[in-house]
């Protein structure tokens, strides 16, 4: 987060980052949901019976890990409710931050698990290592390693 806009007080401030954690955070919550809504799903489809028993544990992983990111990422919702206006508004806004990063991470291990299920329900095992790979590899590059480069790049300028 950044830090304070000119002539912004401290209020503004923690109003204005809450406010866009929380813009981000129902963004990444409405795709987890539709994940974990088609994931709940799956073992009462007609043709789940065909699935391995890898299968079974790649549904289950993303199973788990997109209810982790769903709990993860509406905990902050529901906090904000629960303590409106008693002043702990900037110690939420940092604990909804790390269970952004949590639930990003739950998400990102749902969605690896769920491209490795279907890859290896229809194509077969190696495919599934290569895609679910591929997955996992680029949404740890995208959401976490190039944020913490650039982090490490801009404390080394500063």
């Amino acid at each position: 987060m950044e830090g304070p806009q000119p002539g912004e007080s401290p209020k503004e401030r923690v109003d204005r980052e809450l406010n866009e954690l929380l813009q981000g955070l129902r963004v990444a919550v409405t795709g987890v949901q539709v994940l974990f809504a088609f994931l709940l799903t799956l073992p009462f489809s007609s043709g789940f019976h065909k699935v391995d028993a890898l299968g079974r544990w790649l549904f289950f992983i993303a199973l788990l890990s997109a209810a982790l990111a769903s709990v993860c990422f509406i905990t902050p919702a529901a906090q904000h409710r629960l303590l409106f206006r008693t002043g702990l508004k900037e110690r939420m806004l940092h604990r909804a931050n790390e269970l952004g990063i949590a639930g990003a991470i739950g998400l990102a291990v749902s969605i690896t698990s769920s491209v490795a299920l279907v890859t290896e329900t229809v194509i077969g095992g190696w495919p599934a290592v290569l895609f679910g790979g591929a997955i996992g590899l680029g949404s740890a590059w995208f959401w976490f390693v190039q944020p913490l480069i650039d982090l490490y790049r801009t404390k080394d300028v500063n």
